[in-house]
């Protein structure tokens, strides 16, 4: 029970940190351009745990996807996140070169997988190779913002966590 309760009060500022991300969906803010990528990849990092990291990502998306709409392709959402998720389990110590690399590949990932679910499961394109080819290329404008964001967030969650963890203000947070 010892163990139980430090583990959540390891862990209660970045489960919180990652529950506003994730819901910071729900504000207005241009296609793509939100911190769900980043997120997975920090809860990866943070958790060294991928099943704990995997389930916060997962429970906090379909909360927010409840509000805003459920959709025949989101299980290749929920799988992309988990891939984000392996990303940031990998990631040593957290530093910039390890952020850009994991921002790009969790950034290209999302974008292979949920156009690949986008042309698989929605009539707006033909299920042949130029439907697929269609369903990416009208989707790069939208890649643009999603790697933009996830670098982005992922150097918020880097500032807040040499913040808090290198400056030791961690004791007055948790």
């Amino acid at each position: 029970m010892k163990k139980i309760n430090k583990n959540l009060k390891d862990y209660y500022f970045p489960i919180c940190l990652i529950l506003v991300l994730s819901f910071s969906r729900l504000i207005p803010h241009p296609p793509n351009f939100t911190p769900i990528l980043a997120a997975g990849i920090f809860s990866g990092f943070i958790f060294r745990n991928f099943i704990l990291a995997g389930f916060v990502i997962i429970i906090s998306t379909f909360l927010a996807d409840l509000y805003l709409g459920l959709f025949s392709s989101m299980i290749f959402v929920y799988i992309s996140l988990l891939i984000t998720v392996l990303l940031g389990y990998y990631i040593k110590d957290f530093k910039l070169s390890e952020i850009i690399l994991c921002g790009i590949l969790g950034s290209v990932s999302f974008f292979i997988i949920t156009n690949f679910g986008a042309w698989l499961e929605h009539d707006m394109y033909e299920k042949n190779l130029n439907g697929l080819i269609e369903s990416y290329t009208l989707a790069i404008p939208f890649f643009r913002n999603t790697l933009i964001s996830t670098l982005l967030y992922l150097t918020l969650f880097k500032f807040l966590f040499n913040l808090i963890i290198k400056k030791k203000i961690k004791k007055f947070i948790i």
